[in-house]
Formats: structure tokens, C-alpha cells, sequence
């Protein structure tokens, strides 16, 4: 597990989550390499917000970039945090699902393309509700297929998060990196304070929060691998890594046994805390690594 560096170094960093969508794929990709596809100028943009008073994007959201890292063919998948919250819909969840059958494909082919992808997202967008879910299910086999051929690595950097069906990409990635500003849950705070009431979850209360859903907590329990600090080059340096790993480990989406047996110990009754948790997943961490 990487850990970030001292605060002697603040000054000295690249900001990665300070970064645009685009931006932050152009970042991980060796200079000069970056070739978007699917781009705002092809018009690839939502049918449904406009009907609804939303200023539609014109890449919905979704920046697809082929280049390389490391030498190595590579397709970079970035979600924009900044429109609607990073949600997809139908356009932006086709280029994400597509792209990665494309990657599949090429590895058919012979030609070893990995893929990372860069996840700022809330999940499905409320607009085009089931055509999000629709789409959303197309990603998840897709990572499911190329993940047999090469690794995909999954990014959580901030400061949007990644939760919902997105959230469910994530665990399905060959390794994911966060940084201490990510976050990653199934369901966003917002949403178990309004169904489970603020006593439960006070979705204001950020530390409570960060302690349970953010990087530190997510790698030390075993649902996330690297944690990074935020900086381009730290964060380059962590998904090179990851791509670099030998394939076999048996992904995390099929150790879901460990997870549950993990559970059991586990007493609904009682508010848990973030070392409890880390207690009963600790057996689930140390298999991960294995």
C-alpha cells in the first residue's frame, strides 16, 4: 500500500484532482500520446436533458482518450465530475461500455490494450433513469471481459466520489488507487441520511464520513489497493504500477465468501466505527494481498 507523502511536499505537487476530466486522462498518458475519441466536436450529447430544462454537454460527460503508458497501448475512460455530478446516461454510459469492448476486442486481435478508468461519478443519472441502468450494466461486463486479457485499474481520486451502480464498476476493476480526498460506497451520504435518518448517517458530519467511505479506510479494509497522494505524478506512477502487475490474483468481485464471513461478526444493533471496521475486514485485506 503506497501511502501519500509528508506535508513538507504540499508545494511541490501537481494537483490531479484540480484537474478537468480531460485534463486528468492527458495526465496519465505519456506525452504526447493523447488521442481523444468521441470527442465534444462529434456532438455525442444527451437527447433527454435538454426536454427537462438541462443544458446538455457536448461529450456528455464522458472523455474517451487512446494513447499509452509506459510504452503500452492503453484507453483512459474519464468521468466529468463537474456536469451533473458525473452521472451517466445513455450516451456517456455507451462510450464508456463500448470503449471497453473495443479493448476487449483489440486484445482478441492481439493487440494488448489496458484500460483506467477515472471514476468521479454519483451513478446513474435521475433523468434518463433506466436507460442509465441500462448502460451501466453494459460497462460492468465489459470490465468483466477485458479484465481476463489485461488489467483494468480504476482511479478514485475526488472530489465527487464514486457510488451507485459505479461504485459496483469499481469493485469489478482488476485494482483501484484513492487518494485520502476519495471516496467510494454504494450509496452517497445524502442518500442513507434520507432513508435511514440523520442519526444514522449525518451526510454534513465529514470526518464521520471520510472515516468510513474515504482512501485510508477503503485500502485498510481491502475494497481498495493503492492509496496516493494527489498529485499527477504520484498518481502516474500508481497506475503504471498497477498495469504493470501480473495477472492471476483472483479478482475481488469473486471473494465476495471472504467478505460475507467477514460480516458475521458484525452486530447490526451497534453503531460501528471505523476501527471495527477495519477489525473484521482485516482477514478479507490480508487475503487481497495475498
Amino acid at each position: 500500500m503506497n501511502t501519500p507523502t509528508s506535508t513538507a511536499s504540499l508545494l511541490t505537487r501537481d494537483s490531479f484532482i484540480e484537474l478537468g476530466a480531460r485534463e486528468r486522462a492527458r495526465a496519465l498518458l505519456d506525452a504526447g500520446t493523447f488521442r481523444e475519441l468521441a470527442g465534444p466536436f462529434d456532438g455525442l450529447q444527451s437527447p433527454w436533458l435538454a426536454r427537462q430544462g438541462i443544458v446538455p454537454q457536448s461529450d456528455d460527460g464522458v472523455i474517451v482518450a487512446k494513447g499509452q503508458i509506459d510504452g503500452q497501448p492503453v484507453v483512459v475512460l474519464a468521468i466529468e465530475g463537474a456536469f451533473q455530478g458525473g452521472s451517466l446516461g445513455e450516451v456517456g454510459g455507451a462510450k464508456l461500455a463500448g470503449a471497453l469492448e473495443l479493448a476487449a476486442e483489440d486484445n482478441r486481435r492481439g493487440v494488448p490494450t489496458r484500460a483506467v478508468l477515472l471514476l468521479e461519478t454519483g451513478g446513474v443519472r435521475l433523468q434518463e433513469a433506466n436507460l442509465g441502468l441500462a448502460a451501466i450494466a453494459d460497462i460492468h461486463a465489459a470490465i468483466v471481459d477485458l479484465r481476463r486479457y489485461q488489467p483494468v485499474v480504476g482511479v478514485i481520486a475526488g472530489q465527487v466520489g464514486c457510488f451507485g451502480g459505479m461504485s459496483i464498476a469499481a469493485g469489478l476493476c482488476t485494482s483501484l488507487v484513492m487518494t485520502q480526498e476519495g471516496r467510494l460506497g454504494l450509496n452517497g451520504p445524502a442518500v442513507i441520511e434520507q432513508e435511514a435518518g440523520i442519526a444514522e448517517y449525518d451526510s454534513r458530519d465529514r470526518p464521520f464520513i471520510w472515516s468510513f467511505t474515504g482512501g485510508a479506510q477503503r485500502v485498510a479494509t481491502g475494497f481498495a489497493d493503492v492509496y496516493v497522494a494527489d498529485d499527477c505524478a504520484a498518481l502516474r506512477d500508481a497506475v503504471a504500477s498497477e498495469l504493470r502487475a501480473p495477472a492471476g490474483a483472483t479478482p475481488r468481485s469473486e471473494r465476495c465468501r471472504e467478505a460475507l464471513a467477514a460480516l458475521q461478526d458484525y452486530d447490526a444493533g451497534v453503531q460501528p466505527t471505523p476501527a471495527e471496521a477495519r477489525r473484521l475486514f482485516v482477514r478479507f485485506h490480508r487475503e487481497s494481498d495475498a
